[in-house]
C-alpha cells in the first residue's frame, strides 16, 4: 500500500505530465499538425476543462475585485463628497456625488469642537507608548515560547490563546476595580505615608488606602508594557510563528561565539525580524487608534480621538444647535468630517508605510503556521 507521501509524489510526477502534455497539444495546435484522434478521451477532455477555467477565471475575478472594491472603497468615497460640501446641498436632488461648491467650514466647525489639538496629542501620546510596550515586551515573550522549553510553557501557551479568543467585555469589571482602587500590594500606602501623595495625584483616598488611576495614562501603558494590552495575545502569537521560522543555525552560531540568548536576541534575532516588528507595530498604532470600548471604561476626563469621534453626534447637537437633537440628515456633513479627520493620520502613515507594511505581513507568522 502507497504511503502518503508516494501518493503526494506519484500526484505530481502526473501533474507535471499532464502540463507537459498541454505545452505540446499548443504548441502542435499553433503549428497546425494536432491530430485530436490520437489524444486519450481523458487527456482531451482535460485540456477542454483547462481551455474552459482560463477563459472564464479572468471574468470571475475581475466580478470579485470590483466588488470587494465597491465595498471598501463606497464609504470613502461618500465621506470625501460629504465632508466638504456645504450642508445646503445635501437636500439638492441634483447633487449625487460631486458638490457644487467646495467647503472647508464643516472641517473647522469639527476641529472645533472636538478640540481636535488636544485630542490628537493625547492619542499619539498613548498610542505610541502603547504600541512600544507592546512591541518590545509581545517580541520577547514570543521569543521565549518559539525558542526555549520550560515547564509549564504548554499552559503559557494555552493562557496566550485564551487571551486571544477571550472578548474584553469579559475582563473589564475587574480591571476597572484594579484600577478604580489600586492599592499597589501596600504601595500606595507606604507612598502617602512618607508625604509623598505628589506621585500618587489627586485621586488618592483620604484614608491613604488606594489612589485611583481612572483618567490617567498608566491604566493604558501598564497593561501593554506586561504584554496584556489590547491584541497583545495576537501580537506574542504572530512574533511566536515569525520566530519558529527563522534557522535555528544563526542561533548557535552566536552561541559558539559567545553571545548569551539575550545578547544573541539583540544582534541576531531583532534585525532579521525587522519586517515582523513594522507589521506588529503597524497593528498596535491602528487598532489603539480606533479603541473606545477600553479607553471609554477608563477615560472620562481624558479624550482621545475615538471617544470624541464617538459622542460627536451629541457634542455636535450641544455646540452647533444650541442643545436641540437634530435628526442625522441635518448634521451628516459633520459627522463625516469628524471621521475623515479621525482616519486621516493612519491613511497618511499607510500611504508611506504600505510597502514595508505588505512586505512584513507576507514575512510575517499570520501567513502560515
Amino acid at each position: 500500500m502507497a504511503t502518503a507521501k508516494e501518493e503526494r509524489l506519484f500526484a505530481k510526477e502526473r501533474e507535471k505530465a499532464l502540463k507537459e502534455r498541454q505545452k505540446a497539444y499548443k504548441a502542435a495546435r499553433k503549428a497546425g499538425t494536432l491530430d485530436e484522434r490520437q489524444l486519450a478521451p481523458e487527456h482531451l477532455a482535460y485540456l477542454r476543462r483547462r481551455a474552459i477555467v482560463s477563459k472564464v477565471w479572468p471574468i470571475f475575478r475581475f466580478l470579485i475585485l470590483f466588488g470587494l472594491c465597491f465595498v471598501i472603497l463606497y464609504p470613502l468615497i461618500y465621506m470625501f463628497s460629504t465632508a466638504f460640501r456645504p450642508n445646503i446641498q445635501m437636500n439638492d436632488p441634483s447633487v449625487i456625488w460631486l458638490p457644487k461648491s467646495l467647503t472647508i467650514s464643516n472641517m473647522v466647525d469639527v476641529w472645533e469642537t472636538m478640540d481636535f489639538g488636544m485630542t490628537l496629542w493625547n492619542t499619539i501620546r498613548v498610542n505610541i507608548v502603547c504600541s512600544i510596550f507592546s512591541v518590545v515586551t509581545c517580541a520577547l515573550t514570543g521569543y521565549g515560547l518559539a525558542r526555549f522549553n520550560f515547564k509549564g510553557k504548554g499552559i503559557c501557551f494555552a493562557i496566550l490563546i485564551m487571551q486571544i479568543i477571550v472578548p474584553p467585555q469579559i475582563t473589564v469589571i475587574p480591571l476597572y476595580l484594579q484600577w478604580a482602587f489600586f492599592r499597589g500590594a501596600g504601595l500606595v500606602k507606604l507612598l502617602s505615608g512618607m508625604g509623598l501623595t505628589s506621585i500618587l495625584g489627586k485621586n488618592i483616598d483620604a484614608s491613604g488606602e488606594y489612589v485611583s488611576l481612572i483618567n490617567v495614562p498608566i491604566v493604558m501603558y501598564a497593561p501593554a508594557l506586561f504584554a496584556n494590552g489590547i491584541k497583545s495575545g495576537l501580537f506574542i502569537f504572530i512574533f511566536r510563528q515569525f520566530f519558529r521560522g527563522l534557522p535555528i543555525e544563526l542561533e548557535d552560531a552566536a552561541y559558539l561565539d559567545g553571545c548569551g540568548p539575550f545578547k544573541t536576541f539583540m544582534r541576531i534575532i531583532v534585525p532579521n525580524a525587522a519586517s515582523s516588528f513594522l507589521t506588529v507595530f503597524l497593528f498596535s498604532i491602528v487598532w489603539y487608534w480606533n479603541d473606545y470600548y477600553v479607553s471609554s471604561t477608563f477615560f472620562t476626563d481624558f479624550h482621545t480621538v475615538a471617544l470624541q469621534l464617538q459622542k460627536l453626534s451629541s457634542t455636535l447637537d450641544q455646540q452647533l444647535f444650541s442643545g436641540q437633537q437634530v435628526g442625522t440628515r441635518k448634521k451628516i456633513v459633520w459627522l463625516e468630517s469628524g471621521c475623515l479627520l479621525s482616519i486621516a493620520p493612519i491613511l497618511i502613515m499607510y500611504i508611506f508605510l504600505q510597502k514595508y507594511f505588505t512586505e512584513g505581513l507576507a514575512r510575517s507568522g499570520l501567513t502560515g503556521m
